[in-house]
């Protein structure tokens, strides 16, 4: 025989109620799966359990990305809708709405701060703590993006400076042979101008003129009463100074 059509109605036996929720879950996440890539459709699909755990799918794009689009689309709609906003009575409406809502958003603020629990049921305190938890998330992956950011930037950094200072360093050190090499030549030249500048000087010393004048003079017997010593004086006038050979004269 076959099966009969399944009354739609809630289903009383807890236990009977979990696994028809958990197969349908499954069947349901599997159509919403097939119809985004049969149809190139963007879909999201959002349940909530008994107990307030969350399940949702949503195809390639996120599911802040679906909720936005639709959003969206839900105020462009609201704003084709005619309205008369010369009567008060739209005007009071208006504010009524908007009072309404920005009550909803302090309550909101108010909850998420941790502020004004005591009115929220378990089922509600479950959603807060999972949309809590989703923000955490979230804020999370985008403090990691920035620090690995951060730091992949603080390594080129590090590379770059590497860089400079190996340049810098081959720098200092050609700058340092160089030195090496112009110290070297001014010291070989320095040699060779003082070797250049003795010898001339030994050549043009006033006592070889003096020591052969004596030696002229003794030879040729002009000089008259000298004795022996003063002839061996004006010898010695070629090793002696002038300062030496007055001393001994006077």
């Amino acid at each position: 025989m076959g099966r009969g059509r399944v009354q739609l109605k809630r289903i009383e036996n807890k236990i009977n109620r979990q696994v028809t929720f958990s197969k349908r879950r499954s069947g349901l996440l599997k159509k919403a799966h097939e119809i985004s890539v049969l149809c190139d459709a963007e879909v999201g699909l959002i349940v909530f359990s008994t107990k307030g755990k969350l399940f949702e799918y949503a195809n390639d794009s996120c599911m802040e990305r679906i909720l936005e689009r639709y959003e969206r689309y839900s105020f462009a709609e609201k704003q084709l809708v005619p309205t008369d906003h010369t009567s008060p009575v739209s005007w009071t409406l208006e504010h009524a709405k908007l009072k309404a809502r920005l009550e909803v958003l302090q309550r909101n603020q108010k909850h998420y701060v941790g502020e004004d629990l005591e009115s929220l049921n378990m089922k509600e305190l479950q959603n807060l703590e999972h949309q809590l938890d989703s923000a955490l998330k979230h804020i999370r992956s985008r403090k990691n993006q920035l620090m690995h950011e951060s730091i992949s930037v603080l390594q080129k950094k590090d590379r770059a400076l590497q860089e400079q200072n190996n340049q810098l360093s081959k720098k200092v050190k050609e700058r340092e042979k160089e030195v090496a090499q112009q110290n070297q030549w001014d010291q070989q030249n320095h040699e060779i101008n003082s070797s250049s500048f003795v010898l001339p000087q030994q050549l043009d010393s006033p006592h070889l003129g003096e020591a052969y004048q004596s030696n002229n003079v003794v030879d040729n017997g002009e000089v008259e009463g000298g004795s022996s010593s003063q002839q061996q004086g004006a010898a010695n006038n070629t090793v002696m100074p002038q300062w030496m050979l007055r001393h001994l004269n006077n």
